[in-house]
């Protein structure tokens, strides 16, 4: 298996899925499903969330064995410091191991729903940087990716705090950066200029979503403070149909896709929401991952 940071050499951009554990049989079909689709477009690896304050970590690992079993592909979890004491982090990172997942997303995590600002339990971490520190610290072989944000974490104070926090979470031992999701590439080149000229220099993967429905694509952003363009919302407007929808969307995310990729983007990361539809219709005829 390669390192995490392999897959984004020069000469090659790795490609990765986003998945998240769904409440349901149904939701479970469906997204086996997906992955099936996605398998023809040469994915390196998949990654999965789970729930807020870790409800759903069995479930998470529970999914990425069985994507590992159909796929033969590396999976990565994602885990966070939210409600977690550092002892009950290690546990899940021995349990994470022993079930085959080959890579951790470390990220702090966002405050559990009604509060405003994250706090550490007692015991527990107050930093994705802690966190990468501590899976280093442990035995198991781990390739680690953290979060990048092109348009600035919404809790930081300015742009060069917010690169200050992520260069402690390159230098504490993370192998690659994946964004945050982003609509307009210029944040994005910003960003990554940025950091080189801060010392980051491990791949920055960027963080694509396609929008397939506009209501939904505005409560996302609106939860992370990503901005959508006010051209693109126009477009979106002009009609709610959701095939309409789909199309606009779609194609602007193909856009985005195919511009990054032309301007040295280390590989592409999506966020497929369980679904392959809009993926499938980003990557026709795209040369990324691995051979299919």
């Amino acid at each position: 298996m390669m390192n995490l940071s392999e897959y984004y050499t020069a000469g090659r951009r790795g490609l990765s899925f986003e998945l998240f554990p769904p409440k349901t049989e149904a939701g479970l079909a469906s997204l086996y499903e997906s992955v099936d689709r996605l398998m023809a477009f040469g994915p390196d690896y998949f990654t999965c969330t789970y729930g807020a304050g870790g409800s759903t970590q069995g479930l998470t690992l529970d999914v990425l064995t069985e994507v590992r079993r159909r796929t033969e592909l590396p999976v990565a979890s994602h885990l966070t410091c939210v409600g977690a004491t550092a002892e009950e982090i290690r546990q899940f990172l021995a349990e994470a191991n022993r079930r085959g997942t080959n890579f951790i997303v470390a990220l702090r995590g966002d405050p559990p729903k009604g509060e405003t600002k994250f706090q550490a339990v007692e015991g527990g971490l107050h930093y994705a940087n802690e966190l990468v520190e501590l899976i280093r610290s442990e035995p198991h072989p781990f390739g680690i990716a953290v979060a990048g944000y092109p348009e600035v974490h919404q809790e930081a104070v300015d742009a060069q705090s917010d690169l200050d926090n992520l260069k402690r979470k390159v230098d504490a031992g993370a192998d690659i950066i994946i964004t945050q999701l982003f609509y307009q590439n210029e944040d994005f080149y910003q960003f990554r200029d940025d950091c080189v000229k801060r010392g980051i220099t491990i791949p920055i993967v960027p963080g694509l979503l396609p929008i397939t429905n506009l209501k939904q694509a505005q409560r996302i952003t609106s939860m992370c403070k990503a901005k959508l363009p006010a051209t693109l919302v126009e477009r979106l407007s002009e009609n709610e149909d959701a095939d309409w929808q789909f199309e606009i969307g779609v194609q602007h995310a193909r856009e985005q896709m195919l511009d990054l990729l032309e301007n040295e983007a280390a590989g592409m990361h999506l966020y497929v929401l369980n679904k392959s539809q809009a993926a499938e219709k980003m990557l026709e005829g795209c040369e990324l991952g691995s051979p299919a």
